[in-house]
C-alpha cells in the first residue's frame, strides 16, 4: 500500500499502479464534545475522512491533522489511516507492506510514532517511509529526456507549502534545503480576495471552492507582468466567464475572471504582490539552494530540477522558472569573468533544466508505486521482526535505495 499524506489531499493505492487509486482531502470530521455518540459501541467510528468529512462539516469538528507537511494531531492522524486502508483501499494491512511519505527536515520522533501506529496498531508486516524529494526524483524517470539519476533539485510545491531540495546520489542535502511559507492554498486565498474586492457576487460558502476551481481551470504563468497587462487590456478574448451552481439554491451565476488569471501563479515569482512577509522569489530561492551545496554537485543540480505537486502544474510554470534561474546563473559567471580580468577567457554557459512531467501532480505517490515494484523494496524496508526487537527507533533512519 502506498499512501502519500500531504497537506491539502492524500494520495493512496497500491505499488506499480500508474495512477493513486483515491485522491481525498486530508481533513477529518469527529463529533463536537464528548457527549456524541456515548452510548453506541461503535462511537469509536463515528467519523469521516475526505469528501464526506467536507459534507458533515455543519454537524461535526473538522481537523486537518497535516499542518505545512508534518503531523500535527497524531489521534487523528491514526484515524484518518484507518479510513484510508480499510473504507478506501480495502485492504488487510496484516498482509500487506506499507510506503509511506515524509516531508523533508521530518524530526526523527515523528518517524518513530508513524512506525509504532502502523506495527502495533495495524500490524503491517513491513513499513517504508519515504523522503518524498528522492520519490519525486524516481517519478521523474517517466520523461523521455530525464537520465535515471538520484541528484537532482526537487521543487515541491503542494497545497501549504513549497520547498527546493537538493538531493545527491539518494540523500538529501539537510542544510541546504529551502522553504516558502507560499503554496496552492495561498494562491487560492489570493483569487479569492481578487474577486471579492472586484465585488463579484458569489455566496460566501462557495467562494473558496469557486477561487480554487478558477485556479486549475484557468491560471497560468506569464514570462512578463507588463507585457501580459496590456494583452488583457488590448484582447477581450484573454478575459474568461465562469459558470458555478450555488450549493444551497441550486442558482445559477456567472463570474468574470480577469487578471488574476496570471496573477495567482505570480506570487511565486513575485511574492511581494501577496504578502510583505516574504519577498525573495522562488527563481532566487533554487539559485541560493544549488549554490549552498558542494561546489562538485552544483552542475548537477542545475542539470536536473525536477517539479512535483500541483502547484507545478500551471501553464508555462517550467519555462518561467529555468530563463529567470538561466539568467541568474549566467549573470554569475559573466561576473567571475570580469572580476578575473580575462576577457580572453571561453565564454561558457551553465545548463539549466526545468523538468515538467506527466506524473508531475502526484509525482511523490507515483515515485513510492515505481519504488514498492521493484524487488530491492522489501530489502530497504522495516520488518515486524526487526520492530519486535528494536522498538520504533529502526524507524529513525531509512536505508535510501542502498540495493539500487
Amino acid at each position: 500500500m502506498v499512501i502519500d499524506n500531504g497537506t491539502g489531499y492524500t494520495k493512496m493505492g497500491y505499488a506499480s499502479n500508474s495512477e493513486p487509486s483515491y485522491i481525498v482531502p486530508t481533513v477529518i470530521a469527529v463529533p463536537e464534545g464528548k457527549q456524541a455518540g456515548k452510548e453506541s459501541d461503535i462511537a469509536d467510528l463515528d467519523f469521516y475522512i475526505g469528501e464526506e468529512a467536507m459534507e458533515v462539516r455543519a454537524n461535526y469538528s473538522t481537523n486537518y491533522p497535516i499542518r505545512q507537511g508534518v503531523v500535527d494531531n497524531w489521534d487523528n492522524m491514526e484515524k484518518f489511516w484507518h479510513r484510508c486502508i480499510f473504507q478506501y483501499l480495502r485492504g488487510d494491512p496484516e498482509k500487506h507492506y506499507v510506503l509511506l511519505t515524509e516531508p523533508p527536515l521530518n524530526i526523527p520522533e515523528n518517524r518513530e510514532y508513524t512506525a509504532e501506529i502502523m506495527f502495533e496498531t495495524f500490524n503491517v508486516p513491513g513499513l517504508y517511509i519515504g523522503v518524498q524529494a528522492v520519490l519525486a526524483l524516481i517519478a521523474s524517470w517517466t520523461s523521455k529526456h530525464v537520465e535515471r539519476t538520484l541528484t537532482g533539485t526537487v521543487i515541491d510545491s503542494g497545497d501549504g507549502v513549497t520547498h527546493v531540495i537538493p538531493v545527491v546520489d539518494g540523500y538529501v542535502i539537510g542544510s541546504c534545503i529551502k522553504h516558502i511559507p507560499l503554496a496552492g492554498s495561498d494562491i487560492t486565498k489570493f483569487i479569492q480576495q481578487q474577486l471579492r474586492d472586484r465585488g463579484e457576487i458569489m455566496p460566501p460558502e462557495d467562494s473558496m471552492i469557486i477561487a480554487r476551481k478558477i485556479k486549475e481551470m484557468h491560471s497560468y504563468v506569464c514570462p512578463d507582468l507588463v507585457k501580459e497587462y496590456k494583452k488583457f487590456d488590448e484582447d477581450p478574448t484573454k478575459f474568461k466567464k465562469f459558470e458555478w451552481t450555488e450549493s444551497k439554491t441550486k442558482k445559477k451565476f456567472i463570474i468574470d475572471v480577469g487578471y488574476e488569471r496570471f496573477l495567482g501563479p505570480e506570487i511565486f515569482f513575485n511574492p511581494d504582490i501577496f504578502t510583505s512577509d516574504y519577498t525573495d522569489p522562488l527563481p532566487n530561492l533554487v539559485d541560493k539552494t544549488v549554490q549552498g551545496c558542494p561546489i562538485d554537485t552544483r552542475l548537477r543540480l542545475y542539470r536536473n530540477i525536477v517539479l512535483s505537486g500541483g502547484s507545478t502544474m500551471f501553464q508555462s510554470f517550467n519555462k518561467r522558472l529555468q530563463r529567470d534561474i538561466k539568467k541568474m546563473a549566467d549573470d554569475r559567471l559573466e561576473q567571475s569573468r570580469v572580476k578575473a580580468k580575462a576577457k580572453d577567457m571561453e565564454k561558457k554557459e551553465v545548463e539549466v533544466k526545468v523538468i515538467a512531467h506527466s506524473m508531475q501532480r502526484f509525482a511523490v505517490w507515483f515515485g513510492g508505486s515505481m519504488l514498492g515494484s521493484m524487488p530491492q523494496f522489501y530489502e530497504m524496508s522495516h520488518s515486524k521482526a526487526e520492530y519486535a526487537e528494536q522498538g520504533p527507533r529502526i524507524a529513525r533512519h531509512n536505508a535510501v535505495l542502498k540495493a539500487l
